[in-house]
């Protein structure tokens, strides 16, 4: 089981503690359906009668995601349907019976697609290798064909805002690209839509969501034991920037959907080989940012054109 820390259980609170913990409760999980909800509007990411494909991997994201969604289901606006879809990938241990038996609890349709990519992974690559990019290639293409059986319109995935930071930050620093996780895509094959409607939760949100639900958390074994990935390096490096300057990782989010191509360098997204002096002044010019950094009206007056 997944904790979040050395909290006293409910029962062993007195009563001023049991109200405490009832109201951040209250409040952790407004926040949650909130942001979701927020992020289904921004992207239009489920509409009337879909049926959208939760994949369950057994780790508290992907359970907070159900957890929501199925809250959502009875509140939103439009009619949906929810089929919960896990991969058994064969790991060694794994117990079986856990999701089937949750999922049967929370009453929701699932499917269990058994494919031993475990042994697959651990066949192609050398021992220390990192195992993530083999394992979520293969994951995807099955939960794909597993969608199209499924006659799924959406295929949602867990991953929360951090998650695509991290990706943005890996990109840069290892791939040379600007590029993180969207909200909302294409699949590779072209044939589903995918969504990740916990795009604006925190990650700490959904922790301590799973230990206010108890749900029951799987680890993965097969890249739990590899320290040094890189994410975990990224990741360590966002802690301690929102720890030495908080709301800075919620503002790096916000660049993400604040994009000037004018004041990047790629070519293809901008014409800069066709820019010439026409007389018009342009929002987005050399002057974007003046008033956000130097904003007294007696520094803009001295500003070229103030």
């Amino acid at each position: 089981m997944w904790t979040a820390g050395a909290a006293p259980a409910f029962e062993t609170m007195n009563p001023k503690q049991q109200e405490k913990q009832r109201y951040e409760a209250n409040k952790l999980a407004k926040r949650l359906r909130r942001n979701v909800g927020q992020a289904i509007f921004d992207y239009n990411m489920i509409e009337h009668g879909d049926r959208v494909m939760v994949c369950l991997s057994g780790g508290k994201d992907s359970f907070g995601l159900l957890d929501v969604l199925l809250y959502l289901r009875e509140h939103a606006p439009i009619s949906f349907e929810l089929v919960a879809v896990n991969l058994d990938q064969k790991q060694p241990g794994f117990p079986a019976g856990v999701l089937p038996d949750y999922l049967r609890g929370v009453g929701v349709p699932f499917h269990i697609e058994e494919q031993d990519t475990y042994s697959v992974v651990k066949r192609v690559l050398a021992p220390g290798k990192t195992t993530c990019s083999l394992c979520s290639r293969l994951r995807r293409g099955i939960l794909y064909r597993v969608a199209g059986e499924q006659k799924a319109t959406k295929i949602a995935l867990g991953h929360h805002r951090d998650d695509i930071l991290e990706t943005l930050f890996l990109n840069m620093f290892f791939g040379g690209k600007l590029k993180a996780m969207p909200p909302k895509l294409v699949s590779d094959d072209g044939r589903h839509v995918v969504i990740r409607p916990l795009a604006y939760c925190r990650e700490q949100d959904l922790a301590a969501w799973a230990e206010e639900r108890q749900f029951p958390i799987i680890p993965c074994d097969l890249c739990g034991s590899q320290e040094q990935l890189q994410r975990k390096q990224v990741k360590e490096m966002l802690r301690e920037w929102e720890k030495r300057f908080p709301g800075r990782v919620q503002t790096i989010f916000r660049s993400l959907q604040n994009v000037v191509p004018s004041h990047l360098a790629d070519a293809r997204l901008h014409d800069f080989a066709g820019i010439k002096a026409d007389g018009q002044a342009d929002r987005d010019g050399d002057r974007a940012f003046d008033r956000e950094i130097f904003g007294h009206p007696e520094v803009i007056s001295l500003l070229p054109g103030g």
